[in-house]
């Protein structure tokens, strides 16, 4: 396979499930982190993978590490946006329009400016997956309905997206992944949230990070080749 891949926010979770999954399949990988530039090495050490700073809400930022790709591997071939944050759980009532813009400007307006870039050098076709998450099908009331509406934007945004550029060979999908164990719980306050909602989920377990890889690789591949505008829930039933 000479195929290039990029993937956001891939040091940690869900993302480094994915890069180092990608470059086992045969990928050339480059993927962002924003500040931990030590696990961001061990794993572009371990995956032969580029690893590259940078801030999804930062519009410079996503264009510089796009035009690096272009030079030091070659166009894109496919594009995984995983890159996300995740604020302290509150009710709407508490919440300021710092949060909101913070969440919004890397969920989202990221999401939407790093396909653009993709879009902008698949010149002969390619494949983007966008991170969505349970979220948007429950709403996260009482916790986070904030993150909830962005991943909710995705998942339009997809379906949106597929329809335009499906002419032109680029197929877009999204995930949608459920309670799975990573870090970003801790971010929102609560490290062991899967732990406590596990009941809640048919098969009674939160999801391991490379389950949701195997997920996301699958659409990447010509096994999906007429799969688009499609989300993929990985949810254990839920």
């Amino acid at each position: 396979m000479d195929r290039v891949l990029i993937v956001t926010g891939g040091s940690r979770g869900i993302g480094a499930a994915t890069v180092r999954l990608a470059a086992r399949s045969g990928y050339r990988v480059c993927f962002t982190f924003l500040r931990d530039a030590e696990a961001a090495q061990a794993i572009a050490g371990e995956t032969n993978s580029l690893a590259l700073p940078c801030d999804v809400s930062v519009e410079a930022d996503i264009v510089r590490v796009f035009e690096a790709v272009n030079r030091e591997l070659g166009a894109p071939y496919a594009l995984v946006n995983n890159a996300a944050t995740l604020e302290p759980q509150m009710r709407v009532e508490q919440m300021t329009a710092d949060r909101l813009h913070r969440m919004f400007a890397v969920n989202v307006i990221g999401t939407i400016l790093c396909c653009r870039e993709a879009i902008l050098r698949m010149r002969s076709g390619g494949a983007i997956v966008n991170v969505s998450s349970g979220a948007a099908k429950y709403g996260s009331p009482g916790e986070y309905v904030d993150y909830a509406a962005t991943k909710g934007a995705i998942d339009t945004f997809t379906i949106g997206l597929a329809k335009e550029v499906a002419a032109q060979g680029i197929r877009v999908n999204a995930v949608r992944p459920g309670f799975i164990h990573t870090d970003l719980h801790a971010k929102g306050g609560e490290p062991d949230r899967v732990t406590r909602l596990a009941s809640s989920v048919p098969m009674q377990r939160g999801g391991r990070p490379e389950e949701v890889a195997e997920g996301i690789l699958w659409l990447l591949s010509d096994a999906a080749s007429y799969i688009t505008g499609t989300t993929l829930d990985i949810a254990g039933g839920r």
